[in-house]
C-alpha cells in the first residue's frame, strides 16, 4: 500500500498526518503506524493523526501515538490538524471538530497562529504535594526549580511507571515558575516514552496548575525546548476552568509517499 503522508510540527511536537476523508487507511495496523512514526526506519514523529470526515463537523481527529497505539486527545496535533485542513482546502474563519474527548473549536490568526479551545477542566487531584489534571489526556504536574538541567527522561518514566500510573499510562510535565504569568514546561509523554519537544495538553494542565488570577481571565506563557505556547482560561472555581485556549505555531515540515 503507498501512504501519500504530511509531516507537520508545533512548536517540535511533530506528527505523520494522512487525509482519510476516502477511508483508504482505515486498516492501517498498529504495526503500521508505529513504523511510520519511526524516526531510523519510518518517516519519523511522535504521533500520526488521520482526518476523518464527520457528520456536523468540519471533521475527525484521530490520534494514534508513536507507539502505534490509538490514543486520547494530543494539543499540539489538533492545532496541527487545523493548519492540515486549511492547507488541503478546507479554509474557514472558525473550525468544529470532533476528537476522542468531545467537540473542539480552533481558529488560524492572520499571522498564522492556531488557537485551539480544549476540553473544560472541573477537578485539579492534588497528589502527594505534586498535581493530576486531565486536558484531555492525563497529567502529573511537578513543580521544579532550574528545570533546563532536570532528569527529565529518567525522573518522567520512573513516575509514568510506578504502580499506581504503570498500566494506563500517565504523561509527566515538569515545571518552573519564572513569574506570575511565564512558565517553563518540559514533558515526558506516554506512547512515546521519552521527553518531547512540546506537548500541548500538558502545556495546558501546566497552565491551569500556575495560574495567576484567582477568579476570572489569566494569560500564561509557555517555553518548552520547541518554542513558546500561550495559554487563556477562565478560573471560575478553585478547580475549575473555563474557556480554555491553546495557542501557538503550526507549521508543515513537508509532504511524500512510502511504500508499507
Amino acid at each position: 500500500m503507498d501512504i501519500i503522508f504530511h509531516k507537520y510540527q508545533g512548536t517540535g511536537n511533530d506528527f505523520v498526518i494522512l487525509d482519510n476523508r476516502d477511508e483508504r487507511y482505515n486498516g492501517l495496523t498498529t504495526e503500521q503506524v508505529r513504523f511510520l512514526c519511526n524516526r531510523r526506519f519510518g518517516i519519523g514523529a511522535d504521533g500520526l493523526m488521520l482526518l476523518n470526515n464527520a457528520n456536523g463537523y468540519d471533521f475527525e481527529m484521530k490520534y494514534y501515538n508513536a507507539d502505534g497505539r490509538e490514543s486520547t486527545m494530543c494539543g499540539n496535533g489538533g492545532r496541527c490538524l487545523v493548519k492540515f485542513a486549511y492547507n488541503i482546502g478546507l479554509k474557514k474563519d472558525k473550525y468544529l471538530f470532533i476528537a476522542t474527548d468531545g467537540a473542539h473549536e480552533a481558529e488560524i490568526d492572520d499571522d498564522g497562529t492556531v488557537s485551539l479551545k480544549m476540553k473544560d477542566v472541573d477537578d485539579v487531584k492534588d497528589y502527594h504535594s505534586d498535581f493530576i489534571v486531565d486536558t484531555g489526556s492525563p497529567h502529573y504536574i511537578k513543580l521544579t526549580s532550574d528545570v533546563w538541567n532536570f532528569d527529565v527522561y529518567k525522573k518522567g518514566k520512573d513516575i509514568r511507571n510506578s504502580n499506581t500510573f504503570a498500566k494506563e499510562g500517565i504523561n509527566v510535565n515538569f515545571v518552573e515558575q519564572k513569574n506570575n504569568d511565564e512558565i517553563i514546561v518540559r514533558t515526558y509523554e506516554r506512547g512515546v516514552e521519552d521527553e518531547t519537544l512540546s506537548c500541548g495538553t500538558g502545556v495546558t494542565a501546566s497552565a491551569l496548575v500556575c495560574y495567576h488570577n484567582e477568579r476570572g481571565f489569566n494569560d500564561v506563557t509557555v517555553q518548552t525546548k520547541g518554542g513558546k505556547l500561550t495559554v487563556e482560561f477562565d478560573r471560575t472555581g478553585d478547580n475549575t476552568f473555563r474557556n480554555i485556549w491553546l495557542c501557538g505555531p503550526a507549521e508543515k515540515v513537508f509532504e511524500g509517499s512510502v511504500s508499507l
